[in-house]
């Protein structure tokens, strides 16, 4: 039972209720009094209607006439859009549902949907790309919108772009409307317009201007505010994707999204998009020239401005490094084939003056700065970019006079480790083997802190320049570290223990980063079984050697390991029982597989092992009791995605209805390469062949394989459909 109150506890409160009372009465009175001194302020300024004054914004928000008269926006400045409503809001958030839902007759009714939304959205643009509520049906919207709808969304977005790209959601809007306009350009240099005014329009109304004119509209309100943008929250996102845009290098390749993007990004999707385009991965954009004059003028007053000192301290910052390795790329892409390179590339001549003779001497500021990025975390990666682009007479005094002597130091940091990768890419095979000659006694200590990435570089790179002998010395290098035996080499690489969960301290690697350095090892696995001879002997006798509850865990662990099974299945072998005996192992496991997120996979890539060719060999039956076992299991596939992949990866539906299809279907992929070259008509479904197509010289050799004729068919399975049967 609790203790009742007693009379003195029951004084205590009320004493204290009172206090607070008088805090909240006080902190009233000193609000009112500032109202009051705010408006005789403005009665002395001869403003005698309160009503008509411009309102006050708090956290430095300034009013418009305040900007005008500052001379334009500073950049702690913002401007308020203000609002939306709460019936707007509802409304907003109810088209967001419709959009999910997608319920629409036909792509005609979507048009119509989408033209209604953005006529009730007109005037409140603003406030949508600025609202956290609303933001993401902005984006939903432009991904959506035609030519002509983009357009107006820039001249909305007009004369407040610098405050937009700054916003913590309005950037994001900003982002998207920039990259789903960039194929407009390029189609319009072409000749093409497609933002004419629909019927129902206003005819008077002037034509909308080229998307050329808006993106240059946009720089001109950026211009001069590029140096704070940099180094901006948001708007160096913003920047990352304005610059790539205006170079004309492709939007869709790996290493872009990952320099444009951060990892935070949220990926907002549509129902639909208007107007998309195949765009072949890596395939640079055909741009206006004043593009490459932009783009040239934005990296020039960049860094105009900046001390050594400041271009140093922008190197290592975590948000200003991506646009200056973006800059310093495009900085040598475009003036790489200019007749006088020390006039072109601005920035490239800022972070190294003088080079390359300034390198040569280890007290300049060229030498200094490669110094300092070498084991900087941030500032390495910037040092990447510069040693993959720069010109080959200044990498060759950089790698000769900085580099060369310290290697195999460099390959055992955790951080310069990467600068060093990059180096060994553009390495001659004399160089090359040099490098390995200098890390070969380094290599214990490489395994030892798992530098596994530098081993595969080292390996695909002498692979690459033909060093076989360096391929051989390196395998047989790393198998001795590994346990001295190949059956250990997988299980080290992979496999590496779980931390103990005693008291005592781990000092070892595994400890922190134990994902990370799976799938460095994982890659490393791979690497090598892509490498003929001693590199993929050795992988596959350790993966033979594993154990059965071994080769599952790399299957189901995670994706790295996953892929070293999937790899193994697909890699020829001179071992003929390899393949047979890997898939034998995960037999037994093989709805376990089928549900997992990883397995799922190793699955997918057994139905796609040829039953004969060579040096890849898998009995038929044991594809046969793997589809037995997945029709089974059929409904419990159906009910996950995962599993409705599998069923179709294997053509589920064809099995269940027709057996014998599913036969000729599943032997089929021992010459689908013959029949791809021959049968072009049929490249969208090469694995599905003709009811009564002719088999291929290899289903004739198989003993298990259905012998078709115009008239029927006779094999195996022949006393399944006796009606059709011709028995020779």
């Amino acid at each position: 039972m609790p203790k009742p109150r007693s009379k003195r506890q029951a004084i205590r409160e009320e004493r204290k209720k009172k206090r607070q009372q008088d805090e909240v009465a006080d902190d009233e009175s000193i609000q009112t009094a500032k109202r009051r001194r705010r408006n005789e302020d403005h009665r002395d300024d001869g403003d005698d209607d309160i009503g008509n004054q411009p309102p006050e914004f708090e956290h430095e928000y300034e009013t418009p006439q305040a900007q005008a008269s500052a001379g334009g926006l500073l950049p702690t400045e913002r401007e308020f859009f203000g609002m939306l409503s709460d019936q707007e809001q509802e409304y907003f958030r109810s088209v967001d549902e419709q959009l999910d839902i997608d319920n629409f007759p036909s792509q005609e009714e979507r048009q119509l949907f989408l033209a209604s939304v953005f006529a009730e959205a007109q005037g409140k643009e603003l406030k949508l790309a600025c609202s956290q509520s609303c933001s993401r049906l902005m984006e939903r919207l432009i991904l959506m919108s035609n030519t002509r709808q983009k357009k107006k969304l820039f001249e909305q977005f007009g004369g407040h772009f610098l405050n937009l790209v700054q916003h913590r959601f309005a950037s994001h809007c900003c982002e998207t409307l920039f990259l789903q306009s960039a194929p407009i350009v390029t189609r319009e240099l072409g000749g093409e317009r497609d933002d004419m005014a629909a019927e129902d329009e206003d005819e008077d109304e002037k034509p909308l201007p080229f998307m050329e004119e808006l993106f240059l509209l946009t720089l001109d309100e950026l211009e001069g505010r590029l140096a704070f943008l940099l180094t901006d929250r948001f708007a160096s996102h913003t920047l990352r994707v304005l610059i790539l845009i205006l170079s004309g290098q492709s939007l869709d390749r790996a290493q872009t999204k990952s320099l444009i993007h951060s990892k935070k990004k949220e990926k907002i999707s549509a129902p639909w998009k208007f107007g998309t385009e195949a765009v072949v991965d890596g395939q640079l954009r055909a741009v206006p020239n004043s593009f490459n004059l932009a783009t040239r003028k934005i990296i020039r007053d960049s860094v105009s401005g900046m001390s050594p000192t400041e271009l140093r301290v922008l190197a290592t910052h975590p948000t200003g490094n991506p646009v200056l390795q973006l800059m310093l790329e495009l900085d040598i892409t475009l003036n790489s084939k200019s007749p006088d390179e020390t006039e072109g590339m601005t920035l490239l001549w800022r972070l190294l003056p003088g080079a390359p003779a300034s390198l040569k001497d280890a007290t300049t500021p060229a030498s200094d700065f490669v110094n300092s990025m070498l084991y900087d975390a941030i500032g390495s990666r910037l040092l990447e970019k510069l040693i993959v682009h720069c010109p080959g007479k200044v990498f060759k005094v950089l790698y000769k006079q900085i580099l060369e002597p310290r290697m195999h130091s460099l390959l055992r940091n955790d951080t310069a480790c990467y600068p060093a990768i990059c180096v060994l890419n553009r390495l001659s095979k004399e160089d090359l083997m040099g490098v390995v000659k200098q890390t070969m006694p380094e290599l214990t200590k490489l395994v030892s802190l798992s530098r596994f990435n530098v081993i595969k570089a080292l390996l695909e790179r002498c692979q690459a320049r033909q060093a076989y002998d360096e391929v051989k010395a390196l395998t047989k290098r790393l198998v001795d570290e590994c346990g001295g035996d190949t059956n250990s080499l997988v299980p080290r690489l992979c496999l590496p223990p779980s931390p103990k969960n005693d008291g005592d301290k781990q000092h070892e690697p595994l400890v922190k980063n134990r994902a990370a350095l799976i799938s460095h090892g994982s890659h490393l696995v791979t690497a090598m079984l892509a490498i003929p001879e001693s590199p993929r002997k050795a992988v596959q006798a350790s993966i033979s050697a594993l154990s059965e509850e071994q080769i599952l865990e790399l299957a189901t662990s995670s994706a790295p390991t996953s892929h070293v099974i999937v790899d193994a299945l697909s890699t020829p072998s001179q071992n003929k029982i390899f393949h047979k005996a890997l898939v034998a192992a995960l037999r037994p496991h093989i709805m376990e597989l089928a549900n997992s997120e990883h397995g799922n996979k190793v699955v997918s890539a057994i139905v796609a092992v040829p039953s004969r060719s060579e040096g890849i060999s898998l009995p038929f039956h044991l594809k046969e009791s793997i589809m037995t076992e997945l029709g089974q299991h059929e409904q419990e596939l159906r009910d996950s995605f995962i599993g409705r992949r599998i069923w179709k990866n294997w053509k589920g539906d064809l099995w269940k209805n027709r057996r014998v299809d599913w036969i000729a279907w599943a032997k089929e992929v021992d010459s689908a390469p013959e029949q791809k070259q021959n049968m072009p008509g049929r490249l969208s479904k090469p694995n599905l062949p003709s009811r009564w197509s002719k088999p291929s010289g290899a289903q004739l050799d198989n003993p298990n394989s259905i012998k078709v004729d115009a008239r029927g068919w006779v094999g195996k399975e022949g006393h399944n459909r006796k009606s059709r049967v011709r028995v020779s």
